[in-house]
């Protein structure tokens, strides 16, 4: 009944906060959410906006259409980033800690998909919405951080783009094995209909990890639920997702409000859970803030960090 009154009662606040002067990430940006979201930010008067996009040559009519919009030429760029390749990630995520400055970052991109399929050897869903949008987390923490030290009136904010839907799937697998990513990417157990969901959960889980393992004061780090919306995420999901969507679904622009709100809150956001544009801890579903939830997310930190650590020796130490 939250979700449908939501949907139906409450609108996300129009975005207000400025960015002037500041450079600010959206993945996921040639589409959808991560593109409006982009748009606000432009128009709210950011200096730099960094579009991170697996498809340029949409991320470069994603950039024309901003700038046409916004009216402001010369803001907009536009990189390349597959968060299905480790080498991808990681060329896209050292090139960012090159930037002078980083105010904030959305981590929009997600893959939402009832097919299976490996990528850097673990179910491509896991390896885009929860292992490489972790690492990428990590790579950008840095420069975040300094961009805080180096501008005193900027309080950088790091947004992750999560899901109620996280709320709507078991996990049994957690008390399993020390090694759940790994289980879960077993195409004889892998249950693709519910995976979106479930890649968000972890996605929640370590987020809080993350979170509660770095200070606010250094960096402000968001969940969002933007609802659901009419993007481009369930375009394989099939005919079901579509009616609910014709009945029920935000427009794309009142969604990526949700997102702005993500890096516009205070420090009192600071490893929340925000929805509607509003942070909401008790909208977290029972497992996430139960007892379990929390032994769940201290062995999913466990098996991230011994997957990162080969691919970028000394990544943990970021936080």
């Amino acid at each position: 009944m939250g979700f449908l009154y939501s949907q139906l009662f409450v609108r996300p606040t129009y975005p207000t906060r400025l960015f002037e002067g500041q450079t600010v990430l959206v993945t996921g940006a040639n589409v959808g959410l991560g593109l409006e979201a982009a748009r606000h930010v432009v128009r709210l008067g950011a200096a730099r906006v960094i579009l991170g996009v697996r498809n340029v040559p949409a991320g470069n009519v994603a950039k024309e259409e901003i700038e046409t919009s916004t009216r402001r030429p010369g803001v907009v760029e536009v990189w390349e980033v597959d968060l299905a390749s480790y080498s991808s990630t990681l060329a896209f995520g050292d090139r960012i800690a090159q930037l002078p400055r980083l105010d904030a970052a959305i981590l929009n991109a997600a893959l939402a998909t009832p097919t299976f399929q490996l990528a850097e050897g673990y179910e491509r869903s896991i390896t885009v919405n929860v292992i490489n949008t972790l690492l990428l987390a990590l790579l950008i923490l840095p420069r975040l951080k300094a961009t805080g030290q180096e501008f005193p009136t900027s309080l950088p904010r790091l947004a992750f783009v999560v899901s109620e839907v996280h709320a709507w799937v078991e996990f049994p697998e957690w008390k399993d094995t020390d090694k759940v990513m790994q289980i879960l990417s077993d195409p004889a157990k892998a249950k693709m209909a519910e995976r979106y969901p479930l890649s968000k959960l972890l996605e929640v889980l370590l987020v809080q990890e993350l979170a509660g393992r770095t200070r606010g004061s250094d960096v402000i780090i968001t969940m969002v639920n933007p609802g659901l919306c009419h993007s481009a995420l369930g375009r394989e999901a099939g005919w079901g997702l579509f009616i609910m969507k014709l009945v029920l679904a935000r427009s794309t622009e009142v969604g990526s409000r949700t997102l702005v709100a993500g890096i516009s809150t205070g420090i009192e956001g600071h490893g929340a859970y925000m929805t509607d544009a509003t942070v909401d801890n008790t909208s977290l579903s029972p497992f996430v803030r139960s007892e379990d939830g929390r032994l769940a997310r201290e062995k999913l930190w466990k098996e991230l960090s011994a997957i990162l650590e080969p691919i970028r020796p000394g990544i943990m130490q970021n936080i």
